[in-house]
Order: structure tokens, then sequence, then C-alpha cells
């Protein structure tokens, strides 16, 4: 069964731009209404989280893309180490020895297969 990948689907730029939009207008509230002053900058505290909300779930977002891939890569090996091992290859765990290697799991060996 394929891994497909369910990304939700919030749109990170809108909200980006919703925020802005927000803070511009309570900006303007808190000229127009000097004497709530401190509730407009207690909500634009607030509001100012998001653009480190949207970092972190870009950052997340790269990440799970990257496991991901990892992951459907060590499938594929394992699949070529089991066809390995019925076609009677000398070392079907190379397969699987060279992508841990990529992916740092191993230290780097300077002889290929053994």
């Amino acid at each position: 069964m394929p891994d497909i990948p369910q990304f939700t689907r919030i749109d990170l730029e809108e909200v980006r731009d919703r925020n802005r939009a927000a803070r511009e207008i309570i900006s303007a509230l808190a000229e127009a209404m000097p004497s709530v002053a401190e509730l407009w900058f207690r909500v634009n505290a607030a509001l100012t989280d998001t653009p480190v909300l949207l970092s972190e779930v870009n950052r997340l977002v790269a990440e799970l893309v990257k496991v991901r891939r990892d992951r459907a890569n060590l499938v594929a090996v394992a699949r070529a180490a089991l066809s390995a091992e019925r076609d009677a290859e000398p070392d079907p765990l190379y397969y699987v020895r060279d992508e841990l290697r990529a992916q740092g799991h191993l230290p780097p060996e300077s002889r290929g297969r053994r």
C-alpha cells in the first residue's frame, strides 16, 4: 500500500496575510481609541505568535517530507534485498547497508560490496 501524504488543506500564506491584516486593523484601532490601547496591545501581542507558528509548521512539513522519503527508500531497499536473496546474490544485505549509510545511520565505508 503506497504511503500517500495527508497534508492539511490550510493555506499558510492566507493565514499569514490575515494575521498581517488583523495587526494593521488593531494598530489603527489603538490609534483611534487610545483609552483601550492596552487591550489592543494585548491582542496584538497574541497575534505575534502566528508568524512563529507558521515557521514551525513549515519546518515540520519539510521534516515530514524527508522522513517519508527516507521511509519509502527503506521500503524499496528492503524489497531489493529480498529479491537479491531470492536470486541468491552473494550479499543481499548490501542494499540495506548502502541506504542506511546514505541516510547517515552507518559510518561511511570505502569499499563496495563484501
